[in-house]
């Protein structure tokens, strides 16, 4: 009886792709699925992020070997002496291209922990950071400070802060729009985010329209767009430290998740509070959108498409999904940036226009097998 009520509920009241959940809990232990290939996967996709991380950094418009590429890298770590003729090279790898590809792998793995937390938060398949004006209220908040110096006393830490102070705003103005007396309704907070994403891009494009320096919008509106150009060393350390407190949070509070994912009366006769979980959502993503807004722009699809790659993968269980998600999602991005790199050298192309290259024909065709789960007859 439990196993069909699950069903129930989850049928009437939650979005399409997440009800995979409830049929988890009704299965039988031994036929859940990814239950035993989950480990070769995280395995799997380890090995991969390894190699990709050593694929990015020796490719770019001046390609050095994989074999000196590791050898260099190797004495960087160990703190070995580097051959004089080397040094040119070392710079470009030490310097340039890894701190690069380890933010690439930090973004792509933020950002799809973050789609998985925002998809079972409002239940629908279509949601992301976007989606609910987190990334749109984030670009606003670093914007003024690319194009207007506010905050420039927090210097280094300015950008940050105020794209996650944006984020946050947004996730509050459309929390206390969306919220009714009846409770926060998920269709409600997805209408509300759609409408206030457009507003805050009004906002961001207004004021790069008024910027008083036309070589800082235009690089600006690039940057907008996705981008990893001029990273430092100096972009790594808050940005990683807020991923990995974000995704231990998300990780702890798993099952929590799939109670939500269930609909809020299952998950308050589980006894889970859903308002007080999803204010906690909020928070957790306007935290870490407004960190990664800050360091790459605003990348598009990563948060929509890498967590239905997952759950595809290993079922939607989030104590299985929140793991793998986000590995294939630095994977991802690695080679995103890789290609917006290479594409059109020596020009850079922005990340957003490589990731929907990519994600719009292969979302379509993830919507094609999985037709039931996200939205089919």
């Amino acid at each position: 009886m439990r196993a069909g009520c699950l069903r129930v509920v989850c049928n009437a009241e939650r979005g399409p792709g997440l009800c995979d959940t409830a049929q988890l809990r009704a299965a039988p232990r031994g036929q859940r699925p990814g239950r035993l290939r989950l480990p070769l996967l995280c395995l799997l996709l380890g090995v991969a992020l390894l190699g990709s991380v050593v694929c990015g950094v020796a490719l770019g418009p001046t390609g050095i070997p994989l074999g000196k590429t590791v050898a260099l890298l190797r004495e960087a770590v160990r703190g070995g002496v580097i051959p004089a003729e080397d040094a040119g090279i070392y710079y470009i790898i030490r310097d340039v291209r890894l701190p690069r590809v380890l933010l690439a792998a930090v973004v792509g793995a933020g950002l799809s922990a973050v789609g998985v937390a925002t998809q079972a938060m409002v239940r629908n398949a279509l949601a992301d950071p976007f989606v609910l004006g987190i990334s749109s209220g984030a670009s606003v908040g670093a914007s003024a400070v690319a194009l207007y110096g506010i905050l420039g006393a927090l210097g280094l830490y300015a950008l940050s802060t105020a794209a996650f102070l944006g984020a946050l705003c947004a996730t509050a103005l459309v929390y206390a729009i969306a919220r009714t007396s009846n409770g926060l309704a998920p269709l409600r907070l997805v209408l509300t985010g759609t409408a206030m994403s457009y507003g805050f891009s009004a906002i961001t494009t207004l004021l790069i329209f008024q910027a008083p320096n036309g070589n800082a919008a235009k690089s600006t509106m690039f940057w907008l767009l996705g981008s990893l150009g001029g990273v430092t060393w100096n972009s790594l350390p808050v940005a990683t430290v807020v991923v990995a407190c974000g995704l231990c949070y998300l990780l702890l509070s798993a099952r929590r998740l799939n109670a939500l994912a269930m609909g809020d009366e299952t998950a308050t006769t589980l006894g889970v509070s859903p308002a007080r979980f999803r204010r906690e959502l909020f928070v957790v993503a306007a935290a870490v959108t407004g960190v990664l807004v800050a360091v790459s722009g605003a990348v598009g699809f990563v948060g929509l498409m890498l967590p239905h790659l997952a759950r595809l993968l290993v079922g939607a269980d989030h104590r299985r999904v929140l793991l793998l998600a986000p590995l294939a999602g630095a994977v991802f991005l690695v080679w995103t940036d890789l290609l917006a790199r290479t594409v059109a050298a020596p020009e850079q192309l922005p990340l957003g226009v490589i990731t929907a290259a990519i994600g719009v024909p292969c979302f379509l065709l993830l919507m094609r097998r999985r037709g039931n789960a996200l939205g089919g007859n």
